[in-house]
């Protein structure tokens, strides 16, 4: 069973920025394509951001494109998402999610892909 904690979730205002992180105890972390949702009060858990085993394929929703850049330390067997230029819409619950992909250059955008999930962080910006 694959465990995964997220952390860095917090109050900002518009304009301001954060860095969330997912700690995992898969292992190798690279064999595990990774991904982050989030979930608005009453909404769908909607997609964010993808990324590879190896860490060079990424890829992310139109809403954030330009603004959110997602990464992974596999030494550290950890995942990010900083997180500029931040909205009141981009307020949501984020979850990281993971599942085992042995090629190192999938990514996967639907949360169905997904088998094993963080319990989520709370990310609120004010305007």
């Amino acid at each position: 069973q694959v465990q995964l904690v997220e952390s860095g979730g917090g109050l900002v205002q518009a304009g301001g920025s954060l860095r969330l992180s997912c700690a995992t105890s898969g292992r190798p972390f690279s064999n595990y394509a990774m991904g982050w949702f989030r979930q608005a009060p009453g909404k769908e858990r909607d997609f964010v951001a993808a990324i590879s085993g190896s860490g060079v394929i990424t890829y992310y929703a139109d809403s954030v494109k330009g603004r959110f850049t997602i990464s992974r330390d596999n030494a550290r067997n950890t995942m990010y998402l900083q997180m500029n230029r931040l909205k009141p819409e981009d307020t949501a619950i984020y979850y990281c999610a993971a599942r085992p992909s042995y090629s190192r250059a999938d990514y996967y955008t639907e949360k169905n892909d997904y088998n094993y999930w963080g319990q989520g962080t709370q990310v609120t910006a004010s305007s």
